[in-house]
């Protein structure tokens, strides 16, 4: 007899914990159900093998290339965006010369039609025509202003193998023109030189 009333003391006191929990679960399914309605016709076809030059006056400027690009059309047209989920690459080049003068790399791609802002994410690595590297894990361009910045940690490997650290970066969009806000790095002197 007693341990069937400690059985039904025991099942009393979890039955309160299992109904918050259940309770819980409706709540978050319901946020779900939420999210997917607000989420149902705005991706517009997906686009794979994306290979797209873009040209200005019959001269190539960017060369994209990416494996997925996603179109989403929420209900406001000036919010419409792309979505690079699978990587993305961008060649950038000189319109007099039609050289390469720069490319930027990454794992996700995001292009902010509306603005002219493309945004990049993780393991982003952007290069110059000088041969210097950048690394960060987030990367904007705005190809209107035509700047580049970045609110996160950005390297940069110059060619002579001089290293900089810093946050806020800021450089025009051939990256010759870097700007590094609380920046520490690594240079090599050369003492023969400096007699």
């Amino acid at each position: 007899m007693y341990n069937r009333v400690k059985h039904w003391k025991g099942l009393c006191l979890l039955l309160p914990v299992l109904m918050l929990f259940i309770s819980s679960c409706v709540n978050d399914l319901n946020k779900v159900k939420e999210i997917a309605s607000n989420e149902v016709g705005t991706i517009v076809e997906p686009t794979t093998g994306v290979d797209l030059i873009m040209s200005d006056s019959a001269r190539v400027t960017i060369h994209l290339t990416a494996p997925l690009i996603l179109q989403y059309n929420p209900q406001n047209p000036k919010t419409t965006y792309k979505v690079a989920p699978k990587g993305i690459k961008i060649i950038h080049y000189d319109k007099l010369t039609q050289k390469q003068d720069g490319t930027i790399i990454a794992d996700t791609g995001i292009l902010h039609a509306g603005e002219k802002l493309y945004e990049f994410r993780k393991n982003v690595v952007a290069t110059n025509a000088q041969g210097d590297v950048y690394k960060s894990d987030e990367l904007f361009w705005n190809s209107a202003t035509k700047k580049v910045y970045s609110h996160k940690n950005v390297e940069v490997f110059m060619k002579s193998g001089n290293v900089m650290n810093g946050d806020d970066f800021e450089s025009d969009d051939t990256f010759l023109h870097p700007s590094l806000r609380k920046s520490t790095g690594v240079f090599h002197v050369d003492e023969n030189g400096a007699q």
